[in-house]
């Protein structure tokens, strides 16, 4: 039987045959082969466990994050369904009391302007935002973080700011 008779198992080039095809060819052996393939799928592991890791922190993140949503909806929602005797005009500070029955209403008199003797328990003093949204009073003076971080990439960026 001549070499051309012999079935060949690979027809690539000897370069790319997947078994030593010289015997000047490096040896291995299956064991070091198995060890190899061993470490490669334990850092696939690793490499795939700290990417889930990463996600799952994410996802707690955004939980945390929709949960506060909620809960400043219910505020709000509570805010605007507070009884009210006049129209109520974005950027005008008003304050919230509780009757002895629980129910809340606003007012234009502060705690001050009752002179310190309020029909009512005080909750708190809101201000009503273009949005109609509700600021509370003690929050009115705070910076606006995000704007100021904001314009701070602009200015970065070589843009004009607000």
């Amino acid at each position: 039987m001549t070499d051309d008779d012999k079935p060949r198992l690979h027809d690539g080039a000897d370069r790319s045959a997947p078994y030593p095809v010289s015997r000047l060819a490096p040896a291995f052996q299956a064991s070091e082969l198995a060890a190899e393939i061993a470490r490669a799928e334990a850092m696939l592991g690793a490499r795939t466990h700290a990417k889930l890791r990463v996600i799952a922190d994410q996802i707690r993140a955004l939980q945390s994050e929709a949960r506060k949503v909620i809960d400043e909806a219910r505020e709000e929602q509570a805010l605007t369904q507070a009884e009210c005797q006049f129209q109520r005009r974005p950027g005008q500070v008003y304050h919230l009391y509780r009757r002895t029955d629980g129910r809340t209403f606003f007012s234009l008199l502060s705690p001050r302007d009752w002179g310190g003797q309020a029909p009512d328990e005080f909750v708190g003093s809101y201000r009503l935002e273009a949005d109609y949204s509700w600021t509370p009073a003690e929050r009115l003076g705070d910076a606006d973080e995000t704007g100021a971080m904001i314009d701070g990439l602009l200015r970065i960026g070589g843009l004009p700011g607000r």
